[in-house]
């Protein structure tokens, strides 16, 4: 029966992983044309926005307008597992 021991223990990190992945890490409102992951300067020019970090590496934006646009791109897989382990280590 332990043969699969190791198969369960990946698993279930990588469901904690996945719950820990929706948790928001940073919210920022501002007006700034200037974050690293910015590639829509048109976005803050004279307006504000607001930036929400989720734990997962995904970055959603919050127009004025109402629009939403998102930068990078989720982690999955032994990826989020690695930064979760890293990031509750």
């Amino acid at each position: 029966m332990t043969q699969y021991t190791n198969e369960v223990e990946k698993q279930a990190k990588l469901l904690e992983a996945e719950e820990w992945a929706v948790g928001v890490k940073a919210i920022h409102a501002h007006s700034l044309n200037s974050m690293w992951y910015d590639s829509r300067p048109q976005d803050t020019d004279g307006k504000g926005v607001m930036d929400i970090e989720y734990n997962d590496g995904l970055i959603e934006r919050r127009l004025e307008s109402g629009e939403i646009v998102y930068f990078g791109t989720r982690l999955t897989g032994d990826d989020l597992v690695y930064e979760w382990e890293r990031s509750n280590g």
